[in-house]
């Protein structure tokens, strides 16, 4: 199964459209079995941003498109939008793996909550796919990400969903909203954050990019596609980020870094 998530697309003030058009033509040229979109298609929750997102979206050629709402689309009352202009599947079987989708989203909050009730239907409902590919998809961040900066807007129930998930032996785990490429893995279970489609608000990594899952036999290979650019692989991505932070860090074991001249 191949599997393309794309992510915080922010139609509105920040929205890249060459970008995001350039991204749309390359996938439909891989025919996905599905195209996760994990959440904040506009920037601000208005019906004109949500107009220009269904109109973009409708370009996409794929079987199964799977939307998430992100915490900026329920600004505005735009959760009263989303639902009319998106279908919500919670969840969506494809040969022999399941993708199950959280709401983490609230009316005008930036914060995440997944709540009890959501955790135990999460619970129940993964009993039955015991033999699938389990695959949760979440906007908010269940792990903080690195080069994020100062992180006060994860899942407030964080641990609760993490207990849940490990519990049920969810194979894949994948988030949005940071903006930043990344990859963790909880004992069996892989948590991949996607970068930012098409805004110009990028953290850490600074280009335009999606995630291509590919799903066969159990075995997961996530890698990431920068827009207009190449393919890069996550272990890559972790490489240059300690590669990176090793070089900052040997500045600092240097005594005239220590002068005390003031910085301009």
């Amino acid at each position: 199964m191949l599997l393309v998530q794309i992510s915080d697309i922010h139609c509105g003030p920040m929205f890249q459209k060459e970008n995001f058009r350039q991204a749309i033509k390359k996938i439909n040229t891989m025919k996905p079995d599905a195209v996760l979109v994990t959440g904040d298609l506009t920037e601000d929750g208005l019906k004109s941003q949500f107009e220009t997102a269904v109109a973009e979206l409708k370009k996409l050629k794929t079987e199964k498109t799977i939307f998430v709402s992100g915490n900026h689309d329920y600004r505005s009352t735009g959760y009263l939008l989303f639902r009319k202009c998106f279908p919500f599947t919670q969840v969506t079987e494809i040969d022999d793996t399941v993708i199950i989708v959280l709401s983490s989203a609230r009316p005008d909050r930036d914060d995440g909550e997944i709540g009890h009730r959501q955790n135990l239907w999460l619970e129940h409902t993964l009993t039955k796919y015991k033999n699938k590919t389990k695959i949760v998809a979440i906007h908010h961040h269940i792990v903080p990400v690195p080069d994020t900066g100062a992180d006060q807007i994860t899942v407030i129930d964080a641990g609760d969903v993490l207990r849940s998930l490990t519990k049920s032996k969810v194979n894949l785990v994948l988030c949005g909203h940071r903006h930043r490429p990344w990859r963790w893995k909880i004992e069996d279970m892989l948590v991949v954050h996607a970068g930012s489609v098409s805004c110009e608000k990028l953290r850490g990594f600074f280009c335009n990019s999606y995630n291509v899952i590919k799903i066969e036999k159990n075995k997961i290979d996530a890698r990431l596609k920068i827009v207009n650019g190449e393919f890069v692989e996550f272990d890559e991505i972790l490489k240059r980020r300690e590669v990176l932070k090793a070089s900052e860090l040997s500045k600092f074991t240097k005594p005239q870094q220590f002068s005390a001249k003031p910085v301009v």
